[in-house]
């Protein structure tokens, strides 16, 4: 591995081993091998700060390497990565305080508020994908096409894993029980 590369990866590393240091804590299983269902562990929450501090560091490096594959100038590149990575860091910033609470409320307000730069983000990446092919040499154009669709269906993924765990809540409440609220560290 280059040098260069070096400290990247061990802060990367280090918060993969956190994370996962986590989830083993806070979640519990009597099967053998993890391989069987998980229960939250009593007094024990998994730490989400985790998750969203490793997103604000992938995220931004992620819309960076999209925009370098788009063959544009250096004037335009630095046009979009001006909207594009504080747009992704208002989203995740956004998208954490909704995260942690177990108010529905402020689940759905902060809900909301990340999904404005996350719908932005989508839409001047699918814009500019598509904008860009004219420019693709012939053999790339429609895996750059494919891409965009790739982009909306795999990113489109987060916006209903973060609603999930407020329909579990509602469908708790409706069984006459109070959701409870996970602790937190």
């Amino acid at each position: 591995m280059l040098p260069r590369y070096r400290t990247a990866l061990t802060i990367a590393a280090y918060h993969y081993f956190r994370i996962f240091a986590s989830f083993t804590e806070a979640f519990e299983t009597e099967t053998p091998g993890g391989l069987g269902d998980f229960s939250q562990a009593v007094g024990v929450g998994f730490n989400e700060g985790y998750r969203y501090v490793d997103w604000l560091l992938t995220v931004p490096l992620l819309l960076v390497e999209l925009v370098a594959v788009l063959a544009l100038t250096r004037k335009a590149q630095s046009r979009l990565l001006w909207m594009l990575v504080p747009a992704s860091i208002l989203m995740i910033v956004f998208g954490y305080p909704g995260e942690i609470s177990s108010d529905m409320a402020t689940r759905t307000i902060w809900g909301i508020l990340s999904t404005i730069p996350f719908l932005f983000i989508l839409y001047v990446l699918f814009v500019e994908l598509t904008k860009s092919l004219a420019v693709q040499p012939v053999q790339v154009r429609r895996t750059l096409s494919n891409l965009r669709w790739l982009l909306l269906l795999s990113w489109g993924v987060y916006p209903i894993a973060y609603l999930l765990p407020s329909f579990a809540r509602v469908e708790e409440g409706h069984a006459g029980e109070k959701a409870p609220a996970a602790s937190r560290r």
